[in-house]
């Protein structure tokens, strides 16, 4: 692709240079590619501009005249690299129709579930969230819930290229914000819930809610959980100021589409589907424990539906689901109980500890941590949540990154102190993980929060391989018999 082909309306001075790619990261720099730069809160990459030109930059976008040639200047940097990388892989997102989930607990099983279900009635949907890049032929590990500009278009036209019909997209208040695909339409955008959670980044909640409603600016129809204020409020702007039709869904109260008859077990719930959209009721049986789970799944079929697809058939595929990796997921299931699961905010560990505690014979043992060089402040109320919920607690270490571990632990502590709980402290999670399977005894549920899917652990620069399910496997017997 030639530079004229790129940047369309302006002008430069040499319009016929090669471009090899989009780059706004110096490490990843390559002769021929196009340098954005970008001016962020710890650096401004402005000022590598010229050295970018010298070592073989086609071009260099700025936001500010740094006399240079070539250099093209935009309001918003940030957001021209999405439409850069758009045009540089070919508008791949014009083949795709683009689910899109928001919110801060949730989406990836929402996002999971779509995508069974639109697989399971003959569609090809990828996926790019939190537990994978799902490109329909390679899954890639995921490094972010919703990756930069240029490496999510390449993904779409991978994907694309792959016959995907459909990707469901989460979208994190990051993303959203930096404006990663700015320029879209989704078919459908779904909000899960909001509860305190990177405020480390925006500042405060409403900031946050901001950044997380910028998704409703580029959808063509709307799924809300009418469940908590800040639904309620998005439900109620989109309904009134936008254009979009939007479905409200509530496990608490009626909606557009509520449950009712809920039951729920150690490994699956039951309800019945009530929806003011269709003129009858419908019996589902998800193989996933939680009236959480339920809300996602009247989320995952509200959307189906709002793309066109019937009901009937929405309902009976998603009973066909297994469940969602390190999302609620028994791992081992005999003498007692393990389930792992992502809970890693105060709010994902209450729900998810109800929904245990709710089916549970026995005592209810949760070992979880909390992650380095994140929101600090979330750590005490994570901590008082499981006191409240569990009959013991383990508590370690969760990515603690250049952080120090001991602190991490002590800040989750404070919020367990005032409670009569046992407790025990191990910074190194695979002993921990031993020492609550030591602890377990028949009928007893041992939850281990916080990682899920993942199979690494961060410690410093470090990504050392931690399968928490291979852990349990290996190790379940041992403790069993002494």
């Amino acid at each position: 692709m030639r530079l004229s082909e790129l940047f369309l309306e302006h002008k430069l001075l040499n319009p016929q240079t090669e471009v090899t790619g989009i780059c706004d990261n110096s490490k990843l720099f390559k002769k021929g590619n196009v340098f954005v730069c970008i001016k962020g809160e710890k650096f401004d990459s402005h000022c590598l501009a010229a050295e970018m030109l010298q070592d073989g930059a086609a071009a260099v976008v700025v936001e500010r005249d740094l006399g240079l040639e070539n250099q093209l200047i935009v309001e918003d940097s940030r957001s021209f690299l999405s439409v850069l990388a758009k045009r540089f892989y070919g508008a791949p997102t014009q083949r795709l129709k683009l689910i899109a989930v928001t919110g801060t607990n949730g989406k990836s099983t929402v996002a999971a579930l779509v995508q069974f279900i639109l697989n399971d009635l003959g569609f090809k949907c990828g996926s790019i969230g939190t537990i994978g890049y799902d490109v329909c032929k390679t899954v890639y590990k995921a490094e972010f819930t919703t990756p930069g500009a240029v490496e999510l278009y390449r993904l779409f036209k991978e994907m694309a290229d792959n016959g995907a019909q459909y990707c469901v997209i989460e979208t994190s208040s990051q993303g959203l914000a930096q404006r990663r695909f700015a320029y879209e339409t989704a078919a459908c955008g779904i909000f899960t819930n909001l509860t305190p959670e990177h405020l480390d980044v925006h500042g405060n909640m409403e900031n946050y809610f901001k950044a997380k409603k910028l998704l409703f600016d580029m959808c063509e129809s709307a799924v809300v959980c009418v469940d908590d204020e800040y639904g309620r409020r998005l439900f109620n702007s989109i309904k009134n100021e936008k254009k979009e039709p939007v479905v409200g869904y509530s496990v608490d109260d009626v909606a557009d589409y509520f449950a009712i008859n809920i039951k729920s077990a150690g490994d699956s719930a039951s309800y019945w589907l009530s929806s003011a959209c269709f003129e009858k009721s419908f019996p589902l049986k998800l193989k996933m424990p939680g009236k959480f789970n339920i809300a996602n799944s009247m989320a995952a079929i509200a959307a189906v539906c709002a793309l066109g697809i019937k009901i009937n058939d929405a309902v009976e595929s998603i009973q066909k689901c297994e469940g969602v990796s390190g999302r609620s997921e028994v791992i081992y299931r005999a003498h007692f109980t393990v389930i792992r699961d992502y809970a890693h905010t105060a709010d994902a560990l209450e729900k998810f500890l109800k929904s245990v505690r709710a089916s549970a014979k026995g005592r209810v043992l949760c070992l979880f941590g909390a992650a380095g060089e994140r929101d600090d402040t979330k750590r005490p109320s994570m901590g008082e949540v499981a006191a409240e919920l569990a009959d013991y607690l383990v508590v370690t270490s969760d990515n603690p990154r250049d952080e120090d571990q001991q602190k991490i632990i002590d800040d989750v502590v404070k919020g367990i102190k005032e409670h009569s709980v046992p407790y025990e402290t191990y910074i190194d999670r695979h002993e921990a993980i031993i020492a609550i399977l030591k602890q377990a005894k028949e009928n007893d549920i041992v939850v281990l929060c916080g990682k899920g899917h993942e199979t690494e652990q961060v410690i410093g620069k470090e990504s050392i391989p931690f399968d928490e399910k291979e852990i349990v496997t290996n190790n379940v017997q041992c403790t069993i018999d002494n």
